[in-house]
């Protein structure tokens, strides 16, 4: 036997690679950068009141906004008949002119929704046709497709709640659903860019595992964001715009007359001191999980850390400025952001697992 023989013969098979993982990676994560746009054009809707301005839904022709006096009149009088303007804008003198403003967020909003629908369905329909899309990952993408679908359809339960005389804004439980479903699709297509990005370089790579560490920070970041989305909801970033202490004490009143699970879910007070404290059990997590990172990568390390850095800073500035429409909207948009790092953190840890 000769020597090349032998080599041979002791040199591990390594399987070619089927599809065309770097090519699927670079596209998830351009959704994933319209996403964090869509997430922080969430958080301008919100902000400004805008998103009961379309009391319709109309999936292909909502996209055209209106497109003459008589159809922008049209909207107006539709908007008039639900309990924001009737005991909110209406009184405050809302114009036309106002009106077209709180609109375009809104859609805008949607249009950005639909836009990421389009960018993902006919691309995964054209990699799927030329058998670009790797062996096993065919379920995640398609799941990550109706991930899409339900956010449009959480949104639009959102929007529903707010649509009456009663109501003067959306329901802030609807809301959370919302915006996490958002989040979580984010984290999501990270994950399986990163996945697909390691199966280009490595042909033979695994798909890495979530592990008890990632269930553990994954759990504390949800609780935190959770409490963001309901203090967004309820308007709670208005409770206090003091920093470290509310109403002068570190621990506000709030109304316990309904009951303790009543006021950690609906009183503002409440709910913006468990978001402002919270953030430092998250802060914590964050920092094991860095540490525990920063040997395999040093810039997830890094990514980790200077995005609950700026998200600390971000949302101490909101409280000082009375909800700053531009600082707020940057403290949703970083922690879109931060999810996207604690997400590659996370991966890194899960490959070795």
């Amino acid at each position: 036997m000769t020597d090349s023989a032998t080599s041979a013969e002791l040199t591990p098979t390594v399987p070619p690679i089927t599809g065309r993982p770097e090519l699927l990676a670079r596209w998830l994560y351009s959704v994933a950068a319209v996403i964090v746009v869509m997430v922080i054009v969430g958080g301008i809707t919100r902000l400004t009141e805008s998103g009961l301005s379309i009391t319709e839904w109309k999936p292909v022709t909502g996209a055209i906004p209106p497109l003459n006096d008589a159809q922008w009149q049209a909207e107006f009088d539709a908007y008039k008949q639900i309990g924001e303007y009737q005991q909110v804008s209406g009184p405050a003198g809302m114009t036309l002119a106002d009106y077209k403003f709180i609109y375009f967020w809104e859609w805008f909003h949607r249009l950005l929704g639909r836009f990421i629908g389009l960018i993902y369905a006919l691309p995964l329909a054209w990699f799927w046709i030329k058998n670009y899309i790797p062996s096993g990952y065919k379920w995640r993408l398609v799941a990550l497709l109706a991930l899409g679908g339900l956010q449009g359809t959480f949104g639009w339960y959102m929007v529903r709640s707010g649509l009456s005389t009663e109501m003067t804004d959306v329901s802030h439980f609807w809301l959370s659903i919302h915006l996490l479903t958002a989040l979580f699709t984010l984290g999501g297509l990270i994950w399986t860019a990163l996945d697909l990005g390691r199966l280009a370089a490595i042909p033979n790579a695994r798909p890495a595992k979530f592990t008890g560490m990632a269930w553990a920070v994954s759990a504390i970041l949800f609780i935190q964001l959770l409490l963001g989305a309901w203090v967004a909801g309820l308007n709670a970033g208005l409770a206090s715009d003091t920093w470290p202490l509310m109403q002068d004490r570190l621990v506000p009143e709030f109304d316990l007359a309904k009951g303790w699970f009543w006021a950690m879910t609906h009183d503002p007070y409440l709910l913006h001191f468990l978001h402002r404290w919270w953030a430092w059990v998250a802060v914590a997590a964050l920092i094991i999980l860095s540490r525990k990172v920063r040997p395999f990568d040093r810039r997830a390390s890094i990514a980790i850390h200077s995005a609950f850095g700026i998200q600390i800073i971000l949302g101490i500035a909101t409280v000082w400025t009375g909800v700053d429409l531009w600082i707020a909207t940057a403290h949703q948009g970083v922690g879109a952001l931060l999810v996207a790092a604690t997400a590659w953190g996370m991966h890194l840890i899960g490959r070795t697992a």
